[in-house]
């Protein structure tokens, strides 16, 4: 088997931003950060009355979530897709290590959504295939479906009564 060339490092503001979106990431979604928003809407509350709950009042509460949902959006979505990456790897690895696994699977995602339901609907057969064993331990594999798929196009159709 070749040699796979090793990934090549991020450098820069990539490898910068991935850090960084990773640390914040992690560091809101920590019981710390929820109980300090929490305090910071409840401080707001409470100088409602001092501010006689003035249009600056309400545009300061306004603004600051604002700006800061716009910008954990992108740090959110950026820790997601690293998180997807490293998912879909090990699954694969998964696959590719079962010698009963169809190596089909592989790469899945990069089908488009049509391929996918074509794999949904195999899966559906499967499915209903173990529905139907008596064992709990019978295994099915797409391989196996298409096998038997191709086993009916050429088996003699039984006449009907």
């Amino acid at each position: 088997m070749p040699k796979k060339k090793p990934a090549p490092e991020k450098k820069g503001f990539k490898k910068a931003f991935d850090k960084f979106s990773t640390n914040v990431t992690k560091a809101t979604g920590s019981p710390t950060a929820f109980l300090i928003a929490v305090i910071i809407v409840l401080v707001w509350g409470i100088t409602g009355p001092v501010f006689h709950y003035s249009d600056t009042w309400q545009l300061v509460i306004n603004t600051g979530t604002t700006i800061v949902t716009f910008l954990m959006v992108f740090l959110i979505q950026q820790s997601q897709n690293k998180d997807t990456v490293a998912l879909q790897l090990k699954l694969n690895e998964l696959i590719a290590c079962n010698e009963k696994a169809s190596n089909r699977l592989i790469d899945i995602e990069d089908l488009t959504d049509e391929e996918l339901q074509v794999l949904k609907k195999f899966y559906i057969e499967l499915s209903e295939l173990a529905e139907k064993e008596s064992n709990l331990h019978t295994s099915h594999s797409i391989d196996e479906a298409k096998d038997n798929n191709e086993r009916k196009k050429f088996a003699k159709p039984v006449p009907k009564k």
